[in-house]
């Protein structure tokens, strides 16, 4: 579970609410949940969530918006990208290719559950051409990424389009605000809501740029950096392997991939897996 999504978010909203709700008199601070209802206005709810929604629903096809779902689950899901588990998965197959061939390493591809590296591992076993290994790999990156980005600028497009239709808000408010300003027609009664209108637009738009599409934006692109980081690291294992490289200086490769403290991590780790394998004979 991605924590810090959910710990940011509800942080955000919470302290939004605080200050809504909050105000001095007197220099005493006090809080009135009454004033929350001077921050709903239908007129606003409908042109800014309403028309942003329409907007992105115009601008991408249904496929990607039905998929929506599955992006919040991608989103909260901190668990499935794993740099270090490759890293280590890659070091075994590359020992039981060294002791028993690459055709060994079928049994191993059939009991892979991601299908990436699963091709990667056929594709050496068929004894394909490492140039052509390699090309497919990267291909299969490049494209994989090019759908995870056009899903991110669905989230960015919302997010550009909702304090635009604030401002359309705003508009519409001043609008029917100096329409209205006939004191003696018993305009001034509606002044107040058509203000409110005109302010309260702008704030939904910024709440759902800055607080709701922006972050998911942003944590879509983190998850296709650490899914690329990951298959990076099958690509160049899977070539080494194929090449014959020795399985340590393997590891000791795969390991630049990681900042500084993974990597102090997993060779702490691995340390302790060579002593206790020293100690048990193996």
């Amino acid at each position: 579970m991605n924590l810090t999504y959910i710990i940011g978010l509800v942080f955000a909203i919470c302290v939004m609410l605080f200050g809504m709700i909050s105000k001095t008199i007197n220099g005493a601070m006090s809080f009135d949940f009454g004033q929350l209802s001077n921050f709903f206005d239908v007129s606003s709810v409908l042109i800014v969530i309403g028309c942003t929604i329409g907007v992105v629903v115009a601008s991408f096809p249904g496929k990607m918006l039905g998929s929506i779902p599955k992006h919040f689950g991608i989103l909260l899901n901190t668990k499935k990208y794993k740099p270090q588990t490759y890293i280590g998965e890659l070091t075994e197959l590359a020992q039981i290719a060294r002791k028993n061939g690459l055709l060994a390493l079928e049994e191993k591809a059939n009991e892979q559950k991601d299908p990436f590296f699963k091709q990667a591992i056929m594709l050496i076993v068929d004894a394909n051409d490492p140039d052509k290994v390699r090309d497919i790999l990267d291909n299969d990156i490049e494209s994989m990424s090019a759908r995870h980005e056009s899903v991110a600028a669905m989230y960015d497009k919302a997010s550009a389009v909702a304090p635009a239709f604030g401002m359309v808000g705003t508009l519409v408010g001043l609008i029917n605000m100096l329409k209205n300003m006939s004191l003696d027609g018993g305009g001034a009664s509606s002044l107040g809501s058509d203000m409110g209108t005109a302010l309260i637009t702008t704030l939904y738009g910024c709440i759902l740029a800055h607080v709701i599409f922006g972050p998911v934006a942003t944590g879509l692109r983190t998850r296709d950096e650490q899914e690329v980081l990951c298959k990076m690291l099958i690509v160049e294992g899977i070539i080494s392997i194929q090449s014959g490289e020795n399985p340590k200086f393997l590891k000791d490769r795969l390991l630049t991939y990681l900042d500084q403290k993974q990597r102090a991590a997993e060779e702490k780790n691995g340390e302790k897996g060579e002593s206790a394998a020293e100690n048990t004979g193996e």
